[in-house]
């Protein structure tokens, strides 16, 4: 093997020890590998910048967009209610989820759906009471899994499917004999294996991902902020919530919040029970920490118990909610928040306060204002910088992701997505012009805000997602992928049987090292030269290496949607290949175990 073709898989054999046993960011460590393969002269400038321009990574930041438009309108929270219901178990989450997404995936390219999915499974983690760690792997894995089952279902099919389109029209232009059995690809023709792969990769995933799945709450746990406010929030008289029971309503088992008391025109109702019913204008008291109550501010139908807010300048869906702790030299202290005029002279209205870690049983109005006190407050977003140097307080800072839902665009954002998916669907419009024009659209119709817009990139996803590229680049530039795969292949000695398990397995490190497009497009030549020389049916090789090219589960960079759960998730790079190796060779089982069957040799 020539000395660049070592040294390319020295380097990526590097960042995947980086990546198993250290804690850098994916992207830093992937970057710096394709800085080595330029320092040895191994990629051009250009080569290595390529995946920044490359129309997956264009078409992911769009989607980032999109995404928020329908998070920022509260359309993602009703989604995940309606598609996921109210689990029990993370057992019974994963089974919930992964098969309303595996079965969407076998119509819907699986990058934007995990795009659109992500946050509504983060939001309905958090509400069920358990760690996005256990479901956001059997996100990934649900969308490629369903996605095998189609023509459509991933680009990786497309590009396997547009290669046979162009080698039998090759041969047909030419006069020549195609390879056995080889034939222009149909849409559920991957279905034969896809389907059972999937049935046995979920039932996979709900037996053994609450073992094998890690118990990760991140850097923003669900009780990581120790301070416990108390808040009113306020049931207007067109909310949807009339009528409906507190367990109904979903007020039930919202995490790190206790729902203390229901006033209901001048009556207390303490010790709630989850069958009350909620009526126009009661107002719910409510202790839990800031991420709760950040949660309640986007509950549909809720409101803060306060007509202060509509004294404030700023529309509501521009505002933000800022921590600001009250100082000994604050003129409100000892005054209660009504009476010391708080919008008036901050321009800010407090919606919660949090002491010392207690529980305060008055309403916010009522609260008299101690040194210590922390307030959360509901005001414009240039309020920190303009009070950053308040002497009335000791310390200022806004919370992110917190400005209130745009509930009365939801049904404008939920009509955007529909369209983007039809424009790909049905009118064949390419996935990266889909997304722009939806971009656009969230944009225009104010369903997202340009700074939210701005926030919501990933660009650590964005950017370890295009060094993947640069990677796959070198390891093919050098021969080094190919070198290996041929290697490995002539192992079989000749067995049909043993050469496509072998075929597959190849396919499936290269995927695992590389990208799955490169993998397919590498591995293609390769199996039809094998069919040839084998003379057995050539599309049990087609549909193995289409297969082995999307079942990347053992590592983050093996695809593109295990990167985009990697932060959201809190892995590491050990998680995938615990519950992802297993997974690997299942589908591999079952592929070179039906495919002989179905495609006989």
């Amino acid at each position: 093997m020539a000395t660049p073709a070592l040294f390319a898989l020295g380097v990526v054999c590097a960042v995947f020890l980086l990546l198993a046993f250290t804690r850098l960011s994916p992207d830093v460590v992937m970057i710096g590998g394709v800085l080595a393969l330029v320092v040895a002269r191994i990629l051009s400038i250009d080569e290595a910048l390529a995946g920044l321009a490359n129309e997956g990574i264009a078409t992911i930041a769009a989607l980032y967009i999109v995404v928020t438009g329908v998070r920022e309108t509260g359309a993602i929270s009703w989604v995940a209610a309606v598609l996921f219901g109210r689990p029990r178990s993370a057992r019974e989450a994963i089974a919930r989820m992964s098969v309303p997404v595996a079965a969407i995936s076998a119509f819907m390219n699986n990058t934007p759906l995990v795009a659109m999915m992500i946050p509504a499974v983060n939001d309905w983690a958090k509400q069920c009471r358990f760690s996005p760690s256990k479901v956001m792997i059997p996100l990934s894995y649900a969308t490629i899994l369903g996605g095998t089952c189609t023509l459509i279902g991933t680009s990786t099919n497309l590009v396997v499917s547009g290669m046979v389109k162009e080698t039998v029209s090759v041969a047909t232009k030419a006069g020549t004999s195609l390879p056995e059995g080889l034939r222009v690809l149909q849409m559920f023709d991957v279905a034969w294996i896809g389907v059972p792969a999937a049935i046995a990769g979920v039932t996979y995933l709900v037996v053994f991902g609450p073992w094998l799945l890690p118990d990760r709450r991140g850097a923003r746990g669900e009780f990581a902020n120790p301070r416990e406010y108390t808040v009113e929030m306020l049931v207007p008289p067109d909310s949807p919530l009339v009528g409906r029971s507190i367990e109904q309503a979903g007020l039930r088992h919202l995490p790190g919040t206790f729902l203390i008391e229901i006033d209901r025109e001048g009556d207390l109702l303490p010790a709630v029970e989850p069958q009350t019913r909620l009526r126009a204008n009661d107002r719910l008291v409510f202790a839990g920490v800031v991420e709760s109550v950040i949660d309640l501010q986007r509950v549909r139908g809720l409101t803060p118990a306060t007509n202060q807010l509509f004294k404030l300048d700023a529309p509501r869906a521009e505002r933000c909610l800022v921590e600001a702790v009250v100082s000994n030299t604050c003129p409100n202290i000892g005054q209660t928040i009504r009476d010391g005029k708080f919008r008036s002279n901050y321009k800010a209205v407090v919606v919660a306060v949090a002491r010392s870690g207690e529980r305060i049983n008055k309403k916010i109005g009522d609260i008299v204002l101690e040194p210590g006190d922390t307030l959360l407050l509901e005001t414009s977003a240039t309020w920190v910088d303009d009070h950053r140097n308040n002497r009335d307080f000791f310390l200022v800072s806004r919370l992110e992701d917190s400005s209130p839902p745009r509930h009365e665009r939801a049904i404008v954002s939920i009509v955007i997505l529909v369209a983007m998916i039809l424009m790909t669907m049905v009118f064949k419009v390419p996935m990266f012009l889909a997304a722009l024009l939806a971009a656009a659209a969230m944009l225009v119709t104010r369903c997202c805000a340009l700074g939210a817009a701005r926030r919501s990139i990933d660009w650590e996803v964005l950017l370890a997602i295009a060094a993947s590229f640069a990677l796959s680049k070198g390891l093919e530039k050098t021969g080094a992928a190919k070198l290996v795969a041929e290697s490995m292949i002539d192992l079989a000695q000749g067995n049909a049987w043993a050469t496509l398990a072998v075929v597959y397995l190849v396919t499936l490190v290269v995927t695992e090292i590389i990208t799955n497009n490169a993998a397919a497009a590498l591995m293609f030549p390769l199996a039809m030269a094998v069919a040839v020389e084998l003379q057995v049916n050539s599309l049990s090789f087609v549909f193995a290496v289409m297969m082995a090219a999307s079942a990347g589960f053992a590592t983050p960079i093996g695809y593109q949607t295990n990167l985009m759960v990697y932060g959201p998730g809190g892995y590491r790079f050990s998680d995938y290949a615990k519950i992802g190796v297993p997974l690997d060779i299942l589908i591999g089982v079952v592929t070179v175990a039906l495919a002989p069957f179905i495609w006989p040799f």
